[in-house]
């Protein structure tokens, strides 16, 4: 078989997804397309039909009746606690005697199908006693219910500095969630091994928080769990913490039974199971110049928790941390509200309230703009970090990597902003009825973990006697390309083809204690990990090599599957075959930490990223004023990635991350009834944007420089942070919103308009608009 260029320079190539061949064919094999071993058994969940109540009674004999249902498992059944080991400690495995969300689950059937298990579950009856429930933010606020204490943040002196500030406004916003719509859904596989051992397969993005979780349900050692995760059809966040109780009602049944039981669940009952990305509402007041410069802010800001902690705690955090985004702010008093209601527990979602910090300050800053009649990008430049004075955050952290001024103004030039801004308000004085908008929108996205015991990870790499490479790391792959590029990573450092290494699937068994595949930091934890044992394994191979023909260690080169010294030329699978007769270790541990990262999570200060990753997209719209409806017509991304590793795979990423957030901004809306019932719960009530959504001019560009601290071969994450580009749509949506009623120069009106911006959003943003705009011309 010939060798591409791609396949003998690995490293910074556009190579191929590794497993692309598979997905396409249909051969790629996820959990669900496992083969079951004889006598697996199926779990469907009996979920609770009110949001807050007391179980009084259940009714299952119609589902025990059901030919084909074997067994009926609730709490009372378990013989441990019935809590998953979360932190918190605040979610049982099966609800008890308290129903604590409409959709919680209460028992699960254990039948020999997962048809009959879902008739059987849908035939149980409960007897409950309802209870008066928190459904929503301000209702949360009004009891001062929350699922962990607020948190407050200063910077300054916020309070004299808005009072003499020339110009103050205030204003409230409101941010919707997000499904995760993973295409393959919550799945767990649990097979009982012997010796009291387990083994799981778990679509999970935490093999080893599952394992925690599976060990302290079943009450045995970590050791006897085995979480394995060849690869995920999605997750987004939404298998970080929420694929283990799956996990865990899968091994308490075949603790049970004594047999292999498989749960996987039905589209449907995934969205009322399961959490959403959390939804947000605002409260602010910002004093500022007359050019727009942010003298102070007053923020308050609130997010739906839902029932228990989950993550709540840190994605709040991080949604304080991005309240700057790419802005100093000088004087600023931040609090932060996590309110408990009576609905699923939100959870880890892309951006990981990153986004949720972004767009309010984003807003803030298009309402400026519009009260002072400026252009948004300049009000933006105005305000952005700038060394040396200007370029601490409001948690103490320096920028020493700020890009922002040159990223934004290549784009400016790219985009041709100014004169699509010159044509867009000719466009809008012509067009009474189909307005355009424009913005440009940065970002400024921190990467790592901000619990820094997060920040290591663990590889394993074993070369064989036929000079192929198996590599195991503690990252799991869910679509995003991880297996691919730790692939490329591994055949630099050995100089070999990229089709010589393999990469195997996540295992607690291969790396012990692994993190989450999670924060953007796959590659630069696991990449670092597996170049270290690679790195290891190509010392041991040199320095035999060097011995044996005596020149020097330092001068053997590696590279397009041969070996060179100063005495000879041989290939690199000639020199394994060597080197393993010389009983040379051919396998090798690889470790890395992450560097020169510290955070006080009571002061909420110290340096919790270890660097930032820039960006920003100009997003051209349309907004049919009669209907509501919009489009966006023209996208231009510039993004930094560092130096890539895979250009294609990062391109991929950015357009995938920006439709997303562009989906959460604009069609993805989940709406809860007066009895906390989720009424999107389907595809045919919650729309997630199509190939038809994307707009027909999409340009992306690598920003291209290298990233300034030592990641791995100074590359950048692009994970979460391409999904916030999508705030300058929203953006776009308020400037065509506010052309809508900006009849005569000295009308500036407010623009009110909630996130998604669905057609019903926009249509009530138009109207408001008119009506402030009536209610307070300018002078």
């Amino acid at each position: 078989m010939s060798q591409t260029a791609a396949d003998l320079a690995p490293l910074r190539a556009p190579v191929v997804h590794e497993s692309a061949a598979a997905h396409v064919s249909g051969t790629a094999r996820y959990i669900d397309d496992l083969p079951e071993l004889a006598g697996t058994v199926h779990l469907a969940p009996i979920l609770s039909p009110i949001a807050h109540g007391r179980l009084r009674a259940i009714d299952d004999a119609a589902a025990r009746a059901i030919d084909g249902v074997i067994d009926i498992i609730y709490a009372a059944d378990i013989a441990g606690e019935n809590l998953i080991a979360t932190p918190m400690r605040d979610e049982p495995i099966l609800a008890n005697d308290l129903l604590q969300y409409q959709g919680q689950v209460v028992g699960l059937v254990v039948a020999h199908s997962h048809r009959i298990a879902r008739l059987a579950a849908n035939a149980v009856r409960l007897e409950v006693d309802a209870l008066p429930a928190v459904l929503s933010i301000d209702a949360a606020i009004a009891a001062k219910s929350w699922v962990l204490p607020p948190v407050s943040l200063r910077r300054g002196t916020p309070e004299p500095a808005l009072t003499g500030a020339a110009h103050i406004l205030s204003g409230e916003l409101e941010v919707g969630g997000q499904e995760h719509f993973y295409l393959e859904g919550q799945i767990a596989f649990a097979i009982p091994q012997e010796q009291g051992q387990w083994l799981i397969h778990s679509s999970t993005q935490h093999p080893g928080e599952v394992q925690h979780w599976v060990a302290h349900a079943l009450a045995v050692p970590l050791n006897l769990v085995r979480i394995e995760c060849r690869r995920m059809g999605g997750g987004f966040g939404g298998k970080e913490t929420q694929a283990g109780q799956l996990a865990v009602w899968a091994a308490i049944a075949a603790h049970k039974l004594g047999a292999p039981v498989k749960i996987r669940l039905d589209r449907d009952d995934d969205f009322l199971v399961t959490g959403k990305r959390h939804n947000f509402k605002y409260w602010y007041r910002v004093g500022f110049e007359a050019q727009g410069q942010i003298i102070a802010l007053d923020l308050t800001i609130a997010s739906q928790c839902g029932y228990s902690a989950d993550l709540s705690g840190p994605v709040n955090d991080r949604a304080m941390f991005h309240v700057d985004n790419a802005y100093f702010l000088e004087n600023l008093r931040l609090e932060s509200l996590r309110c408990k209601t009576h609905t699923q527990s939100n959870t880890a979602f892309r951006g990981f309230g990153g986004p949720q910090g972004m767009i309010l300050i984003e807003t803030i800053i298009g309402d400026i703009a519009r009260h002072l009649n400026l252009d948004a990008a300049q009000v933006r430049r105005r305000n952005f970090y700038r060394a040396p004075e200007r370029n601490t955050t409001h948690y103490g952290m320096s920028l020493p990597d700020n890009i922002l001024e040159p990223l934004f103004a290549r784009l400016l030039d790219r985009s041709n902003y100014y004169e699509r801004r010159a044509q867009i308000e000719q466009w809008n004085r012509r067009s009474p009825i189909v307005k355009r908008g424009l913005a440009i929108t940065p970002v400024k996205f921190g990467i790592s973990f901000t619990a820094t015991q997060f920040n290591q990870a663990g590889a394993l790499v074993a070369l064989y006697q036929d000079g192929s490479v198996l590599v195991n790391h503690g990252g799991t792959e869910m679509g995003q390309g991880l297996h691919t590029k730790i692939n490329q990573i591994v055949a630099n450092e050995l100089g070999i083809a990229l089709s010589s290494v393999q990469a195997s699937a996540s295992d607690t068994s291969k790396v012990a204690n692994a993190s989450a595949t999670a924060a953007s930091a796959g590659t630069d934890l696991n990449g670092r990990a597996a170049q270290a044992a690679a790195r290891t394994i190509r010392a041991r191979l040199a320095k035999y090599l060097a011995q044996r023909d005596q020149v020097d260690e330092q001068s053997v080169l590696f590279k397009d599957g041969q070996v060179q010294t100063s005495k000879r030329t041989l290939s690199f699978q000639d020199l394994v075959t060597e080197a393993y007769a010389a009983r040379v270790q051919l396998w090798s541990d690889g470790y890395y930490k992450t560097p020169d990262i510290h955070y006080d999570k009571t002061t909420l200060s110290g340096r919790p990223f270890y660097y930032f990753a820039y960006g920003a997209a100009c997003s051209e719209v349309e907004l049919d004023t009669l209907t509501g409806e919009s489009r966006v017509t023209a996208v231009d991304i510039l993004h930094d990635v560092g130096h890539s590793i895979n250009p294609a795979i990062d391109i991929g990423q950015i357009e995938g991350g920006f439709v997303q957030g562009m989906g959460w901004l604009t069609t993805e809306e989940l709406v809860w009834n007066d009895k906390g019932l989720l009424t999107t719960h389907a595809p045919s009530t919650y729309k997630i944007p199509t190939a038809h959504d994307v707009p027909e001019h999409f340009c992306v560009e690598l920003y291209g420089e290298p990233n300034p601290v030592d990641s791995i071969y100074r590359s950048k994450a692009v994970g979460e942070p391409p999904l916030m580009l999508a705030i300058s749509v929203y953006e776009a949506l308020r400037d065509a919103v506010a052309a809508s009623v900006t009849a005569r120069d000295d009308v500036r009106p407010m623009v009110c308009l909630r996130a998604p911006a669905t057609a019903q959003a926009v249509l009530e943003a138009i109207a408001r608009a008119r009506e402030l705009a009536v209610q307070d011309p300018a002078p």
